[in-house]
């Protein structure tokens, strides 16, 4: 009987280590990815990409790859965010990612005219 209750509590500690559903969500934070192209729909390497924290207005910046996609992992999900492109000196339009948009994974496609 004894073995019975503390192999009971083992496996009810192990449960409960596993079964914390905020646990990895508060790890992670949110990710904003996508890709970064011209109105025709091509990819454009090497551009950069812009966000831009509005409340502390710290900037991180992402080159993009030959497949014109960029990430931001690990983001605070209570702070609105600006994003924007920049391309051989051409601008996508800015878009915002707001912190009442509750999405763990946001996707943005950036277009920069390079007409």
């Amino acid at each position: 009987m004894k073995k019975t209750c503390v192999a009971a509590v083992m496996l009810l500690l192990v449960s409960l280590a596993f079964a914390n559903p905020y646990a990895e969500k508060a790890a992670s934070g949110r990710l904003v990815s996508g890709e970064v192209m011209d109105h025709d729909g091509n990819a454009l390497p090497n551009a950069v990409v812009y966000l831009t924290n509005t409340r502390t207005r710290a900037v991180k910046t992402y080159i993009v790859g030959p497949d014109g996609g960029y990430r931001f992992p690990a983001l605070s999900p209570n702070i609105d965010y600006e994003i924007y492109a920049q391309f051989n000196g051409r601008k996508s339009d800015t878009k915002t990612v707001s912190q009442f948009d509750n999405r763990a994974q946001v996707s943005i496609n950036l277009k920069v005219d390079t007409k």
